[in-house]
């Protein structure tokens, strides 16, 4: 399986949000700036991330975007299934023989448990896990 600038660009842009929350719409040019990416991408990523109900867009002069949901109730596998699609290591295995046809439900299968059990306030928690690593010593 591979995700593809849509999917890796969605979570990015998910994921700002969520580190943002509490401080009002966050416009996608303030996230293409800091990440480096092209805002025009990001606005095409804006709307079906809108239309499944996962992002708020604010309109006006200080408007933007905020998560529709708290942090903790948007899992990795929402975002990426709005933007990628289902979630198939490999298309046409009904032609693989049976042993394999087993291999690829199995990767797919653990796939979707990793998506589906990882929530965005899970990869926030992750970013601030490490920077507290960074400062702790061991003696």
């Amino acid at each position: 399986m591979k995700i593809s600038t849509k999917g890796r660009y969605g979570l990015t842009i998910m994921l700002e949000l969520a580190r943002r929350h509490g401080d009002g719409p966050t416009s996608l040019k303030t996230i293409a700036r800091d990440k480096g990416l092209s805002e025009h991408y990001l606005e095409q990523l804006a709307s079906p991330l809108r239309n499944a109900g996962l992002v708020k867009s604010v309109r006006g002069a200080y408007g933007g975007y905020i998560l529709a949901k708290d942090a903790r109730d948007i899992k990795a596998g929402d975002i990426i299934r709005v933007l990628e699609g289902p979630i198939s290591p490999v298309e046409g295995i009904e032609d693989e023989e049976p042993a394999k046809q087993a291999l690829w439900i199995r990767i797919r299968d653990a796939v979707k448990d990793v998506l589906d059990t990882t929530t965005l306030e899970d990869l926030k928690r992750h970013e601030n896990d490490k920077l507290q690593d960074a400062y702790m010593f061991y003696i």
